[in-house]
């Protein structure tokens, strides 16, 4: 059930996750677009509520692939609308191997299973400390 206290976390994170995607890619790339918070902000509560859906028993490294897969899926989302259909070119993987339109490559893929963890663990360590929810336990395969 959607309670009013569950939307209002969930929106927390969302916006959280799309700050800290949109300013880490201004320290990484030297720039950034909003687009990215909202598509930023997405990956991050959908890796975060991998948890919460599917339970603590998900393996570690599932989550991670079961992230990588999702955040590469909402990139692809994301750029066919910003930079096919809007045509505000954002960014343009065409040089980069294994690409696919362009729009999501297989060397991103793989950095977004990494930075996946990271999500996962933030998510479930401010669901603790926040939000007082119960303290996640992991298990790697």
């Amino acid at each position: 059930m959607w309670t009013e206290d569950r939307i209002l976390k969930n929106v927390f994170m969302f916006l959280l996750g799309g700050f800290l995607y949109y300013f880490l890619e201004i320290a990484v790339r030297g720039y950034s677009h909003y687009s990215m918070i909202i598509c930023g902000g997405l990956a991050f509560l959908l890796s975060g509520l991998l948890n919460q859906v599917l339970g603590f028993q998900v393996a570690l490294v599932s989550q991670m692939v079961l992230s990588a897969c999702m955040i590469t899926g909402l990139e692809f989302f994301t750029g066919l609308i910003v930079n096919v259909w809007l045509e505000m070119d954002v960014w343009d993987y065409s040089d980069v191997p294994y690409n696919l339109m362009g729009q999501i490559c297989l060397p991103y893929s793989m950095l977004w299973m990494v930075l996946s963890l990271a999500c996962i663990f933030l998510d479930d360590w401010i669901r603790y400390r926040l939000f007082g929810e119960e303290k996640a336990t992991y298990k790697i395969f």
